[in-house]
């Protein structure tokens, strides 16, 4: 009785178990078409992470057939959500639209929103060509449009407070999937034996406050006052400053030690990099599980609402304490956009 007391109390649950679980956290009778989409992602993720081994283990010549690895990874996640009927429709960051899937997806309740590999690429430093962890980014949506009829653009510019469930998938030392249906934060590590997501940060909360930010100094020229004063305070406060340059890595970092990020407007550019719609919204409905705070220095990043799919945004993330100091040098300087 006592070995059997101690079996279960180590049982370590997989992904689609602990949604089976916990299905109260998501619309009734919706469970089994989050689990297939979650399904859908995790196969495509253990894909992916097979083809960022492979990049960053050969000469770029050598695979010169797949040149674009992020395109390699959206096509991935596309076939998954395509075959499996899984959506009603996905938009990813590298189209210009959004795809509706048809037939029998068209009576699919959700859709997604993803980035499939963040971080790869977009500036002359290649995260995986240099072995810097990159990741995958999602958001699960009810959509708005008639089920039984084609997606619409409006289902998809939905704002973050509308996430039925989101997460990300990190590629470093391990593959790690961190996900929230809107009662906390889990994470799931990837166990390449059996090839299953395994329960590894139950609940995970995000400290409240932190000595670590994260900011591109190198601008730092550009910047407004604001955010230039709050660099000055972090540096008389002796905080560190880690800054990787791939968005998830930054996050998932700070998110466990406690740290701001910060991708702040430029006067020469008003609006940052960064996509409100497929990295910001998602990132900032999993800060919030774990207990951070998001914003674009003026307003909760969940309230925006996107107007086109690639609207992009100033992006303040982190521990509440230190997001809520940011805002108030941020808010010192005119508002820019």
């Amino acid at each position: 009785m006592v070995i059997l007391m101690e079996r279960e109390s180590s049982y370590i649950p997989e992904l689609g178990e602990f949604v089976i679980a916990h299905q109260s956290d998501i619309p009734p009778g919706s469970v089994n078409e989050i689990n297939k989409i979650l399904t859908t992602i995790k196969l495509a993720s253990k894909v992916v992470s097979l083809e960022i081994s492979r990049y960053a283990s050969f000469s770029i010549s050598e695979i010169e057939a797949m040149t674009d690895l992020e395109q390699l990874a959206q096509n991935k996640f596309i076939e998954g959500f395509r075959n499996r009927e899984t959506v009603a429709g996905v938009a990813t960051a590298g189209m210009d639209g959004f795809l509706d899937f048809g037939g029998e997806a068209r009576n699919r309740q959700f859709v997604v929103n993803i980035h499939p590999l963040d971080g790869s690429s977009g500036s002359e430093f290649n995260n995986v060509e240099t072995n810097v962890s990159v990741g995958t980014v999602f958001a699960i949506y009810r959509r708005v449009s008639p089920i039984g009829g084609p997606v619409e653009l409006r289902d998809f510019l939905q704002p973050g407070k509308n996430i039925i469930a989101a997460g990300y998938v990190l590629f470093g030392s391990s593959v790690l999937l961190m996900y929230s249906s809107g009662s906390g934060l889990h994470g799931f590590t990837l166990d390449t034996s059996l090839g299953s997501f395994l329960l590894s940060h139950p609940d995970q909360k995000m400290p409240t406050d932190g000595k670590i930010y994260s900011i591109d100094g190198g601008r730092r020229a550009k910047f407004p006052q604001g955010i230039k004063d709050y660099i000055t305070y972090c540096q008389d406060n002796i905080f560190s400053l880690r800054y990787i340059g791939s968005l998830i890595a930054d996050i998932h970092r700070n998110l466990l030690k406690g740290g701001i990020f910060l991708y702040p407007p430029t006067f020469k550019d008003p609006k940052p990099s960064v996509s409100m719609v497929f990295q910001c919204a998602a990132i900032a409905y999993i800060t919030e599980q774990a207990g951070g705070k998001a914003s674009d220095g003026h307003t909760r990043l969940l309230d925006l609402q996107p107007k086109t799919l690639h609207d992009r945004v100033v992006f303040i993330c982190g521990s509440k304490a230190m997001v809520e100091k940011a805002e108030a040098f941020f808010q010192q300087s005119p508002k820019f956009g």
